[in-house]
């Protein structure tokens, strides 16, 4: 399910070479503001920091007046800006170092900033998806496995659904168009399961031969 990348990357993404047979349909990563905002919660901080801001600017004008007591809100404003421009800095390192990958056989998610890996997530292996779209076109899809296949939440956040930890389904957070790229994997996926699997049977001796 996955691979440790400690070596060159023969194809962006990819641990490997793709074998024969198999090609890319699309690449992609997250937008790094809207992953700040979905997975770190960039807007509830920032409001986190001007509710605050603004209590303090109204229990200061109790006793000074409104000029000075709105001064007394502005360390609150600075230090929200300041944890809002870290959370930031962080979502931005986490899509550079990110790269999802969509080929004919299987969902590949190079991910991991200071330990880089990639998860490899057949067709087969797929029981349902699930597409989280914002007004942006913007949006997230998630994927619920089958059988007893599991993954670390905490390995693989913040490319999971969130607040799935007994069974944690990883996701292509953030990432645009993201309706587009449901349907490209919607119709791979079905058309890969569909597909008749051969399985090979060793010859048995002719009975009449034998004879």
């Amino acid at each position: 399910m996955h691979h440790d990348d400690f070596k060159f990357e023969p194809v962006p993404g990819l641990p490997e070479a793709l074998p024969e047979g198999e090609h890319i349909l699309w690449q992609g990563r997250p937008d790094s503001l809207r992953l700040a905002k979905d997975a770190w919660k960039l807007n509830w901080v920032l409001g986190y920091f001007i509710v605050l801001a603004v209590w303090r600017v109204g229990v200061s004008s109790t006793a000074y007046p409104l000029n000075e007591a709105m001064g007394h809100g502005i360390p609150f404003l600075i230090a929200g800006l300041l944890a809002c421009g870290i959370l930031y800095t962080i979502a931005v390192v986490q899509a550079r170092s990110t790269i999802y990958t969509l080929t004919n056989k299987r969902v590949a998610m190079r991910i991991g900033a200071a330990l880089t890996m990639t998860l490899n997530l057949p067709y087969v292996q797929i029981r349902n998806a699930e597409l989280m779209m914002h007004r942006s076109g913007k949006g997230t899809i998630a994927f619920e496995l089958l059988g007893d296949t599991r993954l670390s939440y905490l390995m693989t956040w913040p490319h999971t659904r969130p607040w799935r930890f007994a069974h944690t389904q990883p996701a292509l957070r953030s990432i645009p168009d993201a309706k587009r790229v449901a349907a490209i994997f919607a119709e791979t996926a079905e058309a890969r399961v569909a597909e008749p699997q051969i399985t090979r049977i060793a010859p048995t001796a002719d009975p009449i031969a034998a004879e």
